[in-house]
């Protein structure tokens, strides 16, 4: 491996756009004045200081924006403030986005809650729920002991066992859900004792107890005859059910859900939702904006200092206009930035990055957005790149899931946060969309 092969192995790493930063990660850059002035820390992490009730609460953003990122920050945060926080990342181990409804969230929570305080708390109301459906569900943790004969921490990891059947063997995923529908209220009492007890026995320092249900955004909205969605069973109907936890929560949510006729609903149920939208790179009158283009270029600066200080982001390209290309095409969208800046990097046989590179990274990920683009969409898009507002319609909805559509946010003078929205910069591009546009707006 040569030197130079090296360098660009440790850089196309450390662009990485799959992995949060955990909490005071160096790479970390605050971005909030150029995403509305929002500060999870004070909209989200002060509701929970503040109130003298338990709280739940809803955090929404388009995928890949940064909100487990900034999940990370606020479970530190409350960490300092004197909350115990149980963090999980939802699709990992417990949940399939695929296919994914209320009872699997229930099971997760239950089950990283049981791993989070098994230090603080009795477990015996839980076990005692899992000894009286035992025989429904020990098909579903693959053994056929008894289960008082296993010890208190292999009687826990049966939870696991379940819910880790749940996200990996989609044969029992109906089943499971089938033996446990009918008594997750008492589900939800077994786990209530749990917390309670928890609560009284926290570890010195501590005095609330805090619940974070990350990566709940990636469940993928499906259909049903009514007109309506999963997300609307799961975060709608379900809602009592998701509040009933005697702890501060917090949930994530897709960002299409905010864009429903079921919204009044939700800000009924769950208060102002927070939302982390895109770093503003443009102006709504489609001109380059300086201020979000100089903090895109400092995320990609402080992730290339960590494996080479010396070098600047700047130098990376053949042209500073590149650079600028890069920050433009990716929307303010965190993950398509860093995704765009490694695919450009793997088309590079040394520095700097050439312009042919940097091409072909945008045109395959423009690629992958037309393959995204139904052909009764294309009207819808060009009418937001117009107006820069979208219609309260399952068609937009599917748009912003999808980051074909994306949210941005400003102050204006008197402090009013302004929200607008825009087609993502890459399907601009794409000859489909221009045909539609011109069609539709040309004189």
């Amino acid at each position: 491996m040569t030197q130079e092969f090296a360098l660009l192995k440790r850089i196309y790493n450390v662009f990485d756009p799959f992995r949060p930063l955990p909490a005071g990660d160096p790479a970390y850059v605050d971005c909030g004045e150029v995403r509305g002035e929002g500060d999870i820390l004070v909209e989200v992490g002060r509701e929970i200081l503040l109130s003298d009730r338990k709280t739940c609460q809803l955090y929404a953003g388009h995928r890949g924006a940064g909100k487990s990122t900034e999940l990370l920050r606020l479970q530190q945060h409350l960490d300092e403030e004197g909350c115990f926080v149980v963090y999980f990342p939802s699709d990992e181990e417990d949940i399939d986005p695929e296919d994914a409804q209320y009872t699997d969230i229930l099971l997760a929570s239950t089950r990283h809650l049981l791993e989070g305080l098994k230090d603080s708390a009795s477990p015996a109301s839980l076990l005692n729920w899992l000894k009286e459906r035992w025989q429904d569900l020990k098909d579903f943790a693959l053994t056929e002991v008894a289960l008082e004969s296993l010890s208190i921490e292999a009687q826990i990891s049966q939870f696991a066992k379940i819910t880790a059947n749940l996200r990996t063997e989609p044969s029992q995923r109906q089943k499971i859900r089938e033996r446990v529908n009918p008594h997750t209220i008492t589900l939800i009492e077994a786990l209530n004792q749990f917390i309670r007890d928890a609560k009284e026995h926290l570890p010195a320092g501590y005095s609330q107890l805090v619940l974070i249900a990350d990566n709940l955004d990636r469940i993928v909205p499906i259909p049903q005859e009514d007109g309506r969605n999963n997300h609307d069973q799961i975060f709608i109907d379900r809602s009592e059910q998701l509040q009933a936890l005697d702890c501060h929560l917090i949930y994530t949510v897709p960002i299409s859900l905010l864009y429903s006729n079921r919204a009044a609903d939700v800000a009924n149920i769950y208060g102002n939702t927070q939302v982390l939208p895109m770093i503003m790179v443009q102006t709504p009158e489609n001109q380059p904006y300086q201020r979000g283009i100089n903090k895109v270029t400092e995320i990609l600066q402080k992730r290339l200092s960590l494996v080479e200080p010396s070098l600047s982001i700047v130098d990376m390209f053949e042209q500073r206009e590149a650079l600028e290309k890069l920050c433009l095409m990716s929307g303010g969208h965190v993950r398509n930035l860093l995704l765009l800046m490694k695919e450009a990097i793997k088309y590079t046989n040394s520095l700097p990055i050439p312009n042919r590179a940097l091409q072909r990274s945008i045109s395959e990920l423009r690629n992958t957005y037309r393959n995204t683009v139904y052909f009764n969409e294309w009207e819808a898009l060009a009418r937001v790149y117009q107006s820069k507002q979208i219609e309260n319609d399952q068609l937009y909805r599917g748009l912003l899931f999808n980051r074909c559509i994306l949210e941005y946010r400003y102050l204006n003078g008197d402090g009013e946060s302004q929200v607008w929205y825009d087609v993502h910069p890459l399907i601009k591009g794409i000859k489909e969309f221009q045909d539609k546009y011109n069609q539709l707006y040309s004189s």
